[in-house]
């Protein structure tokens, strides 16, 4: 494709990287990405894909801009209070660059609209804040056939994976790591027991270049490894991750077929 004076510009940055060039920045342009939730991991997430010219950029949550918030939730703004989510990142992120196509559904990610909602994407990425989420999010990636890069954080913990688990080779999905939800109320939500504001835009940064690596195909993909990061410690662990032949949803026999028992909560952190 040819570049604007202005894309030459604004992308200068990044064209002047080997490994990704005007090739890889026509490619990135052309790409579509769809971010579940737009609050804490979802808000740094979205803001380094605008900028970085990801040409289509899905986000779901159904949620309003509370006050609470804004401590980590930094695509949006105190005029924001009360409006939706998807409304108030939207505004942000044309600001940033008019050059994305922002798509906003403002609904709840569930069995019944998952497959359809991550059918017109290239990749998913997951900003969500429980259990349920996660795992329908997972399962739904794995039937489509889409790359999930997953973010989870709590106090001052944080983690980052990449899954690609319909592909041949050492790559493990979700359930390979964690093979159900635990019970309710034995892990505390980040509205139950906090989270440091910062380390929302750690994390998301780090799905963030996990995401480009993997439109751009350049580098190591973390598909196979689980990133784990102390913030109080201030350490970093990549632990690797196989693939379990008896996960039930793509081991050997598996038992997962389909949506149909998939229950969901929030959708953002």
């Amino acid at each position: 494709m040819e570049f604007s004076e202005n894309q030459i510009q604004r992308y200068a940055r990044h064209i002047l990287l080997d490994e990704v060039g005007g090739e890889g920045q026509a490619r990135l342009l052309d790409a579509k990405v769809l971010v579940i939730g737009a609050g804490g991991l979802g808000s740094p997430m979205l803001l380094y894909l605008a900028a970085a010219g990801v040409g289509t950029i899905g986000v779901v949550d159904d949620d309003v801009v509370d006050l609470s918030n804004l401590q980590r939730q930094v695509i949006h703004s105190t005029a924001s209070i009360g409006r939706p989510k998807v409304e108030s990142a939207g505004d942000t992120l044309s600001a940033i660059n008019p050059d994305v196509r922002l798509i906003g559904h403002n609904e709840r990610i569930d069995a019944g609209n998952a497959l359809a909602l991550i059918s017109g994407y290239d990749l998913v990425a997951d900003g969500s804040d429980n259990f349920p989420t996660r795992f329908l999010v997972n399962d739904a990636c794995y039937f489509a056939r889409k790359p999930l890069v997953s973010g989870a954080i709590l106090r001052f913990d944080g983690q980052v994976a990449t899954f690609k688990a319909y592909e041949a080779g050492d790559n493990p999905c979700y359930r390979c790591i964690f093979r159900e939800a635990p019970p309710p109320g034995q892990i505390p939500s980040c509205a139950e027991a906090g989270v440091l504001g910062a380390l929302c835009g750690m994390i998301g940064s780090l799905q963030a270049t996990e995401i480009l690596k993997e439109l751009l195909g350049i580098g190591d993909s973390i598909s196979g490894s689980l990133i784990i990061y102390d913030a109080l410690g201030a350490t970093f662990r990549k632990i690797k991750v196989k693939p379990d032949p008896g996960c039930p949803l793509c081991g050997e026999n598996p038992t997962i077929t389909d949506l149909s028992a998939h229950e969901t909560g929030d959708d953002r952190a």
